[in-house]
């Protein structure tokens, strides 16, 4: 075995063929062919031989097994030296290091023939292993490229998972480290856009290329398809838009600005908006600012009822209490499964959290008027439901939810907006009513009815245009619908006015709570 100093220089002489194999080990730097295995391939094939590509442990990564003892591999990996030679009766065997000394993309690259090496051939190893030195450069340089990425988009996840929580403390903590200011404010627009499955990774890069660093972007995690931008900015709506106009079948919805602890409420309207904007010309929508039935309600009344239906809850340590709720105000605006992916927890232990606040509640969240109601209350609690236009009368008597829903201006809005499907020569007021009452079920509103499943969910697919609301998708939508049939008198309101001490526990263990 013969070994050559690092750093001493091959010769390089004149040679006819030069030029030819020169151009295909260059071909590999193409496009199309950067791979070091296709490099190792060549070489073999070139050099009338076998060769091998070796990691910095030694481990075979290209090519077939060759006879090199483990010091000498040992000795090139080491810098000791740069190249080594081993001949023995039948063989010719030469090895070069591939790159620098413990550097990431360091490897050993060898031939072996059954013929001496000439200038040629020795040449070629030579020049190959700077090549595939290039290559696995290029290769790391992606790999952690994708590894950052990854970080960055779990970061950006994780801050959205904390602003549905209403966390924004936590939120923009972990968002100051990577993207300074980003979330320094107190409102902003969250939109999500929509596009087939397999584009989603470019519709993403696109939409981080147009936010430019003032939006927070992230990759649904309930939706294949979707993108969800949290925007403070009003020219990243903009930019949106112009994007969706140049991408055929792509389509956003945005929310109406909101505070930062309501992004659960204003991802909602974004994917109500979302619903719409499929069937615009342009591919956008924005969420219509509409009248709500809270706004119709005496704000002074709603909010004392909302504070004795959702007391038992006050029996809970604060940050359990936080949990529960945060948890199943996302209950009630998704499925389970997609809450659980948005709050990046299991299904199993939303619905856990859900069957606690439930039971606490003594409520039964079958009933779509319970959820109503329930989606009413903490949503007033949390300070969502709008102001009405005039200041309430005090009250010295508790009102329930049945004289909540008995004013004069909201039993109106509810005949004028269920009024609406009178126009339709089916009964769909009917089909609605059945349906609500049977939990939304298709089968069971059916047999009330004495009609096929399928007519009924036609009928309701008929509601939902008639009434610009989503009705098949739990969520707001849904509960305003449920609210103005309790209000026009088509449903019978729940009971839910659940009995609590009169002394509240200012909190404790939670293996304490007990339901009222």
């Amino acid at each position: 075995m013969a070994g050559r100093q690092d750093g001493a220089a091959p010769g390089h002489g004149a040679d006819d063929g030069h030029a030819t194999w020169a151009e295909e080990l260059l071909d590999q730097l193409r496009p199309a062919g950067r791979d070091p295995r296709r490099v190792v391939a060549w070489l073999a094939g070139a050099a009338h031989g076998t060769a091998c590509l070796l990691d910095g442990t030694g481990t075979l990564l290209a090519g077939a097994e060759l006879p090199l003892a483990d010091d000498v591999i040992a000795d090139l990996l080491a810098g000791r030296f740069a190249s080594a030679a081993l001949q023995d009766e039948t063989r010719h065997v030469r090895a070069v290091r591939v790159g620098h000394p413990q550097a990431p993309a360091a490897g050993v690259l060898a031939v072996s023939r059954a013929t001496p090496f000439d200038r040629r051939t020795a040449d070629m190893l030579t020049r190959a292993a700077a090549v595939v030195e290039l290559l696995l450069r290029a290769e790391d340089t992606t790999e952690t490229g994708r590894r950052l990425e990854q970080a960055a988009s779990a970061l950006r996840l994780a801050i959205l998972q904390l602003l549905m929580v209403e966390d924004t403390v936590s939120a923009r903590r972990v968002a100051a480290g990577l993207w300074p200011g980003l979330l320094d404010t107190d409102t902003a627009h969250v939109y999500v856009l929509e596009a087939h499955p397999d584009e989603r990774e470019r519709l993403t890069a696109e939409c981080l290329d147009a936010a430019d660093g003032q939006a927070l972007v992230v990759r649904c995690p309930a939706v294949d398809g979707h993108v969800i931008v949290i925007a403070p900015a009003e020219t990243t709506g903009r930019a949106l838009r112009t994007l969706v106009g140049a991408r055929p079948r792509t389509f956003l919805g945005g929310s109406i600005r909101h505070s930062l602890a309501r992004t659960a409420t204003a991802y909602g309207q974004a994917v109500s908006a979302l619903a719409l904007a499929r069937f615009r010309p342009d591919g956008t929508a924005v969420y219509a600012e509409r009248t709500h039935p809270e706004r119709l309600m005496d704000a002074e009344a709603l909010r004392a009822w909302a504070g004795r239906l959702l007391r038992p809850l006050d029996t809970l340590p604060h940050h359990t209490r936080a949990e529960l709720v945060a948890t199943t105000r996302l209950g009630l605006e998704f499925t389970a499964v997609s809450a659980a992916r948005i709050l990046g927890v299991s299904r199993n232990t939303v619905r856990a959290r859900v069957e606690r606040v439930e039971a606490l509640l003594g409520a039964d969240f079958s009933l779509l008027t319970v959820r109503a109601a329930t989606h009413l209350a903490l949503n007033t609690q949390a300070g969502v439901a709008p102001e009405p236009a005039r200041a309430p009368a005090a009250r010295s008597r508790q009102v329930g939810l049945d004289e909540l829903l008995a004013g004069p201006a909201l039993r109106t809005w509810a005949d004028e907006l269920l009024g609406r499907l009178a126009a339709d020569t089916r009964d769909l007021r009917g089909t609605l009513r059945a349906w609500t009452a049977a939990g939304g079920n298709a089968e069971r509103a059916a047999q009330l009815l004495g009609v096929h499943a399928q007519t009924v969910r036609e009928h309701v697919r008929g509601v939902e245009p008639v009434l610009e609301r989503q009705l098949l998708a739990v969520g707001s939508d849904l509960y305003e619908v449920v609210l103005a049939q309790l209000a026009a008198g088509d449903l019978e309101p729940p009971v839910l006015e659940p009995l609590v001490p009169e002394t509240t526990p200012s909190g404790g263990a939670e293996g304490t709570d007990r339901a009222p």
